[in-house]
């Protein structure tokens, strides 16, 4: 294959002396991008040729405007051929080892459009020497970025623009404004396409919508254009596909993700998470363990691990891991949550509201630490304060249906079920999509013994989402629903189909197994019970991991482990164990007694200093949102078309 051009400047041939020994390329983290690698360093014939040929689409990229060869230049490249051969085999295994060692983010293999192996040359022919048999399998593993060309950068707007342009498109968003937003940030997108932060907003507000598929192009759009170099776009790349279900295709992702910046907290964190959602415990530890050392403290990675040794009921060292997370970050709110929601699980009420109360004070105006401390509250039976809280958090989140949804099924619990109707009907038309609302709704109608109603507002919820952890709730109670009804074919159906979303749900199971029985069919309930126990996931935890990974938590422990010897397995070592778990108790504990010592909270008296709400006022401050006109009833109800799974058990 030949390409013709005007006659250009003479690149130099290859030589060893190109490449010492201690090049940028012994470093994988210096030549993460093709777009790095020094022109005249790699102007090796067969190498460049090969870039040519194996680009993914018929445009010439940037590389191929630049080296274009003629056919003199082609018998020039055969004598230098030649004289390559002339060099010794360990300068050149040297060099194939040095290249090959680079790591980029796994791709898809780009195949020449030739249809040419790796071990041809451009030609056809046999590669002449190891070393183009190696820059061949090196460029094939590399992926070319081939960033869209925009705007000129004489034609772009000021750089403040940018900044302008994803704070609008971010207040947009927030106000459900979804395709103006879009708008905007295709025009960052035009004007900016070397900046990552839009193509990251673009695609988390498509995700928000359900549109995956598009939320896929523009992160892999972002990815070329930024030439890999973006940990952010791979990190949210990788949520994408694990919230879509494709976990081999999530881990690649967050590994390129780290590559990119191995200081990437968000990356480990969530690839650690993926991993606890899979049962693989250690590798998640693994990859926390590696977060901490590349990042230092982080109170996400901290409060993970301390969830983790709730887990496993070892709630000292939960504990101490709680201290740290708060440490790290005094304001962090999930942390706070966490940690209160541990000690509500052990019954250390009076501790766990004291944490509640951290927690709201760090961010008084989010909306989970309101919520979470009413349920508290509420299953405390001091449900008027559970109410006056879920209330603050409405006035605080006026947009969020799960307040209302909280509150409304409290109201019917302690109040009356027409209260309740109110306030489910001001929560779906704050958020018609969310589903969990209609799903509470159906069931307080189911209660109330409108089985119509309770039907209709299932199929409603269904329409939305079928294949989400609601949605197999929902199914769920359906089949309940058509059970007492009498309609054993369709409980059955719909029992089939929860499992077909939650293999794992054991409730489902049961309650399928026991419709069974009810009605004379032991020998299937009996087999629906061993499906159950045969399919199952355990995931079995141990404390053996302890002994070597609390290093890396803090250097401080470094000297007290080299006192009590903690290295050395010898019986000195299990007193060092409990020496140590001691030592963690009574950090933890001081972190307690300080708490309660500075317990001075005054709920009313801080709303109204903080967040300027009165508390005899909060029911007038409800009445005063009115939430967005919500589309006609009859559209609202409408049925959808997609179809129940089912499922054939053997």
């Amino acid at each position: 294959m030949q390409l013709l051009s005007p006659p250009k400047p003479q690149i130099p041939p290859f030589t060893p002396s190109l490449f010492p020994s201690h090049s940028s390329f012994a470093n994988p983290n210096t030549s993460r991008s093709h777009a790095n690698v020094p022109i005249n360093g790699l102007a090796n014939t067969t190498f460049l040729k090969f870039l040519t040929l194996s680009s993914k689409t018929g445009s010439a990229s940037p590389l191929q405007d630049q080296i274009i060869f003629s056919e003199s230049e082609d018998e020039q490249d055969e004598v230098r051929v030649e004289e390559d051969k002339g060099k010794t085999d360990e300068q050149k295994e040297a060099l194939e080892g040095l290249l090959l060692s680079v790591r980029r983010p796994v791709k898809e293999d780009v195949e020449s459009k030739d249809g040419l192996s790796g071990n041809a040359g451009e030609d056809g022919y046999p590669s002449t020497s190891k070393l183009d048999q190696g820059l061949s399998e090196f460029a094939k593993k590399m992926p070319i970025f081939a960033p869209e060309r925009g705007v000129a950068p004489d034609e772009r707007p000021l750089g403040i623009n940018l900044e302008l342009g994803l704070y609008r498109a971010k207040v947009l968003s927030r106000d459900f404004q979804h395709k103006e937003a879009e708008q905007i940030l295709q025009k960052c997108i035009l004007f900016w396409p070397e900046d990552g932060r839009a193509y990251v907003a673009l695609g988390k507000l498509l995700c928000k919508q359900s549109k995956f598929a598009e939320a896929r192009s523009v992160y892999e759009r972002g990815s070329q254009a930024t030439q890999g170099d973006n940990p952010y776009i791979w990190q949210c790349w990788a949520v994408l596909e694990k919230k879509v279900g494709n976990v081999r295709r999530a881990r690649e992702l967050f590994d390129a993700a780290t590559v990119a910046d191995k200081k990437h907290v968000a990356a480990w964190h969530g690839w650690a998470v993926l991993e606890i959602n899979q049962g693989n415990l250690n590798k998640a530890r693994n990859l926390l363990g590696k977060g901490l050392k590349y990042s230092g403290g982080n109170e996400y990675i901290y409060q993970t691990l301390a969830l983790l040794e709730a887990k496993g009921n070892r709630f000292e060292q939960a504990r101490y891991l709680f201290q740290q997370a708060t440490q790290c970050n005094p304001k962090s709110c999930a942390s706070w949550l966490a940690w209160a929601q541990v000690e509500m699980q052990q019954q250390n009420n009076h501790l766990a509201r004291l944490l509640f109360e951290k927690a709201v004070q760090s961010s008084p105006k989010n909306r989970f630490a309101w919520h979470v401390w009413a349920l508290f509250e509420a299953n405390q039976a001091n449900v008027e304060k559970g109410r006056k809280l879920l209330k603050i958090g409405h006035a605080l989140n006026p947009r969020d249906p799960v307040l209302l949804q909280s509150l409304a099924l409290l109201e019917y619990k302690h109040s009356s079920a027409n209260l309740a109707r109110v306030l489910f009907r001001r929560a779906s038309a704050i958020d018609p999509r969310h589903q969990p609302v209609w799903f509470a709704w159906g069931w307080m109608e189911w209660k109330e013994g409108n089985i119509n109603i309770a039907r209709e507002l299932y199929q409603r919820a269904l329409s939305i989402d079928l294949e989400s952890a609601s949605a197999a709730r929902c199914l769920q109670a359906w089949g309940v629903l058509e059970q007492r009804a009498g309609n054993l074919s369709a409980a059955r159906r719909l029992f089939r189909s929860s499992l077909n979303i939650n293999s794992q749900s054991y409730v489902t199971w049961m309650t399928w197994a026991g419709l069974e029985e009810e009605h004379g069919n032991a020998v299937r309930a009996e087999e629906i019970r061993n499906l159950y126990f045969q399919q199952r996931t355990e995931v079995v935890d141990d404390a053996s991991w302890v002994t070597g990974f609390f290093d890396i938590f803090d250097p401080a422990l470094d000297s007290i482990k080299r006192l009590l010897n903690f290295e050395q397995t010898s019986p000195g070592f299990f007193r060092s164990q409990k020496i140590l778990a001691k030592f963690q108790q009574s950090e933890s504990s001081a972190t307690i007694k300080n708490i309660q010592d500075a317990n001075s909270f005054n709920l009313d008296a801080f709303i109204k200093e903080k967040l300027s709400l009165d508390v005899s006022k909060l029911d007038e401050q409800m009445e005063k949102y009115e939430p967005r006109s919500s589309p006609n009833r009859r559209n609202i109800w409408t049925r959808s078309s997609g179809k129940l799974h089912s499922t054939n058990l053997q």
